[in-house]
C-alpha cells in the first residue's frame, strides 16, 4: 500500500498514512479521465444559442425584382442567407447536450485521477481542517504551510460550511465535501488537499 506524510495546518509532519490501494494505487487509464472530463464537460453546456433560419426571418416575402431583364442574377427573397439581415445557414437552435457514461467508467477514471496525485506528489493530507477565526487570511496562510500552491482543491469529509466559507475568496481554490468530488475538478487543479476522515469517506462512498 502506498504511503502518505500527514501534516498538520502548520505544515508540521505529524504521522503517516497508508492508503487504500483501489483508489490510490491503480493502473492509469488517461482514455478513462478524457471521456469522463469530456462528459462533464458537455454536461455543463446551457445549450441555448440560437439563430434564426431564412423562414424565421422578419420580411422577405416579396421578390425584391423581376426574374429577367436585369441583368443581375435572380433572387427569390431578399431574406436569403447571402443578404445582410437575412437568415443563418444551417442555424443553431436550443439542444441538451447531456449524455450519461458507464459508471464503471467514472470511477475508473476517478482512480486514476486520484492515483496521478500520489504518482506526481500532489497530494496533501491533513490531520485536520479547524481554523479558528474562520477567516481568508487564515486559510491562505494554511495553504502556504502545507506548500498547496495556488490551484488546490480541498476537500472535507462532510460538508463544512465555515471551511468554505474561508476559502472561497481564494482565486484557484475550490472547496469540496469527499462524496461530491468529481474528475474535472481534480484534473484542474494542481494540488489535492484532503483531510484524513475525508479519505475514509472516500473509501466508504466509492469502493
Amino acid at each position: 500500500m502506498p504511503k502518505v506524510d500527514i501534516l498538520n495546518i502548520k505544515g508540521e509532519n505529524v504521522g503517516s498514512l497508508e492508503l487504500n490501494e483501489t483508489l490510490f494505487n491503480t493502473e492509469i487509464s488517461e482514455h478513462s479521465v478524457y471521456e469522463v472530463v469530456k462528459n462533464q464537460l458537455a454536461n455543463k453546456r446551457q445549450g441555448t444559442q440560437s439563430a434564426k433560419t431564412r423562414s424565421e426571418v422578419r420580411g422577405g416575402g416579396r421578390k425584391p425584382f423581376r426574374q429577367k431583364g436585369t441583368g443581375r442574377a435572380r433572387q427569390g427573397s431578399i431574406r436569403a442567407p447571402h443578404y445582410t439581415g437575412g437568415g443563418v445557414v444551417f442555424a443553431p437552435k436550443p439542444r441538451d447536450y447531456s449524455y450519461k457514461v458507464p459508471k464503471k467508467l467514472r470511477r475508473k477514471a476517478l482512480y486514476s485521477v486520484l492515483t496521478s496525485k500520489v504518482v506526481d506528489g500532489e497530494l496533501i493530507v491533513l490531520d485536520d481542517l479547524k481554523l479558528e477565526n474562520n477567516k481568508t487570511k487564515e486559510a491562505a496562510a494554511v495553504l502556504n504551510a502545507v506548500e498547496a500552491g495556488k490551484k488546490a482543491y480541498v476537500v472535507t469529509a462532510e460538508n463544512d460550511n465555515n471551511v468554505y466559507r474561508s476559502f472561497r475568496n481564494i482565486e484557484g481554490v475550490d472547496v469540496a465535501s469527499a462524496s461530491l468530488i468529481n474528475v474535472y475538478d481534480l484534473v484542474r487543479h494542481n494540488k489535492l488537499v484532503i483531510t484524513k476522515d475525508a479519505i475514509a469517506k472516500l473509501e466508504e462512498v466509492f469502493i
